[in-house]
Parts: structure tokens; C-alpha cells; sequence
């Protein structure tokens, strides 16, 4: 585990194993060890790189709304790769995560060379979403983050795997806390507002995996519209998950992202 400054604030990342690089990015009030089941599946045979997005986890928690953008922490993350020194990777980011890897792999297409999107979208949520996190939101101004997380477990359809699993929910209940109210409020107002992607990822000309859990209902259509836009696209359906399979079901993740990332790494080895 380890600490760097990138545009102007520190940020915390860990890296595990050797070979090939993966960079995997963390989603909304995630943090690094959102991946902690997914590293030691790939550490045998690639180079893990994760880091804690400015406001999550040990990372820096500005203030403003202004500090919250993805293309911010787009940015965030390539500077932290040009700091290690990779020229090139695979890429990989979850829900909010998603985003910020498509945003990276437009403006850098060259460094990357596969793509992993998991229970994300390329464009805003439909209304019901916004509307339950417009309550959410509200709860955690007047009665704090761990309010709102309690609320969540109980009323987001996204939680619905980890409502039945106290482990996971544990999990994500410790993770959550370590997001700063600022990010909560700050990031949800960057993903409502934000752009539609869906056409700029036509040119997405790289390997490109999206997973989607089959329990996950409001980002299956999300999913299926992605892998009709990036040519070549795989799409992965995983069962008995909700929206975060690399912890609900672990095995099934990382046998899908592994076999993925191996088959992309023997093609180009050809």
C-alpha cells in the first residue's frame, strides 16, 4: 500500500504481483478493496494496480463540488500511471468505476489495451434512481453517511444480493464510511449530470469484456446497449449477482476476468 500526489491531492493505491499490468477502479462509496477478492486471482499472472478515487477509502477528500467530476478522476488515475511508469495496461472499473475507465480509454486510447466494464453505464440513470437518491442524499446531509448507508441496504434494488449476504453487507457497510459526505453528495450529483458515452464508444477498438449481474435489474439494459455499441464486445451475465459480482460471487468473477484477460494476453502474444 502506497501513497502518491496527483494533481494536487494524495492518493492512496496498492499493488500486488508481477507481469502484464491491470488497473481496476473502484465504484461509488467503494474504495481498493473492493478488488480484494479479485487480486489474488490475478496476481499470479498480471501486475495488480488499484487506488482509493479522490474522497474513497485513504485517499485525499476535497471540498468542492467542482473536485468530483469523472473526468477529474480520470485524470486522477492517469496520473497515477504515468507516476508508475506503465505505458501500457488493461483496464478495469465498476459501476461509478466504469465511467471514469471509459472517459480514460477515450482521451488515451493508446495506453490501454483491453477493456473490462462492470455493472456501469455510459449514461445517466433513469428517473426512479435519481429520485431514490435525491432521498438518499437528503438523509445523509441531515443524518449522516451511516443513515443513508442503512437506507440503501434497505430500498436500492442494486443491493439486492448483498441484503441477503451479512458478510458482504458488512463489507460494503465499512467501505461506504470511508467515503467522505462530500463524494457521496459531490459524485452523485457528477453521474446524474453527466453525458451520454454510448456513441464515443463506438471507437472503442480494443478487447472489450462488460459484466453485468443478473440480479443487478437497472443496469442489465445499460450493459446490453453497451455491448451493442463497442464493436466485438462480450457480454457477461453472472448469475445469482447483484451489482457487485467480484465480491457476491467471487469465483464466477474472476473465472469470467480471468479467462478474458488470459485470451486477450495469448492473442497479442501471437
Amino acid at each position: 500500500m502506497s501513497n502518491a500526489t496527483v494533481n494536487g491531492i494524495e492518493v492512496h493505491y496498492r499493488e500486488a504481483g508481477e507481469g502484464f499490468p491491470v488497473v481496476l477502479i473502484h465504484g461509488y462509496t467503494g474504495n481498493s478493496r473492493n478488488w480484494a477478492l479479485t487480486v489474488p486471482a490475478l496476481r499470479e499472472s498480471f501486475r495488480t494496480i488499484s487506488m482509493d478515487l479522490r474522497g474513497h477509502g485513504q485517499s485525499a477528500k476535497p471540498t468542492r463540488p467542482e473536485d468530483y467530476s469523472l473526468a477529474l478522476m480520470a485524470d486522477d488515475v492517469h496520473g497515477l500511471l504515468e507516476q508508475l511508469d506503465v505505458g501500457e495496461c488493461y483496464l478495469a472499473g465498476h459501476s461509478m468505476g466504469g465511467g471514469v475507465a471509459m472517459r480514460l480509454i477515450l482521451a488515451h486510447p493508446g495506453l490501454f489495451r483491453a477493456l473490462v466494464l462492470v455493472d456501469t453505464s455510459a449514461s445517466p440513470q433513469d428517473l426512479s434512481r435519481t429520485e431514490m437518491r435525491a432521498d438518499l442524499l437528503k438523509i445523509a446531509k441531515e443524518q449522516g453517511l451511516e443513515a443513508a448507508f442503512e437506507a440503501q441496504l434497505r430500498v436500492d434494488p442494486a443491493a439486492y444480493e448483498i441484503r441477503s449476504n451479512p458478510q458482504a453487507a458488512q463489507v460494503w457497510r465499512e467501505q461506504f464510511l470511508m467515503t467522505s459526505l462530500e463524494a457521496y453528495l459531490y459524485c452523485a450529483a457528477a453521474m446524474a449530470e453527466r453525458e451520454s458515452l454510448l456513441e464515443e464508444l463506438r471507437s472503442v477498438a480494443v478487447p472489450t469484456l462488460i459484466v453485468c449481474g443478473e440480479m443487478d435489474a437497472p443496469f442489465t439494459e445499460p450493459s446490453r446497449l453497451m455491448h451493442e455499441a463497442i464493436p466485438g464486445s462480450e457480454l457477461a451475465i453472472i448469475a445469482g449477482a447483484g451489482h457487485s459480482p467480484q465480491f457476491e460471487t467471487p469465483a464466477e468473477f474472476n473465472r469470467v476476468l480471468v479467462g478474458f484477460l488470459s485470451k486477450v494476453r495469448e492473442a497479442s502474444a501471437v
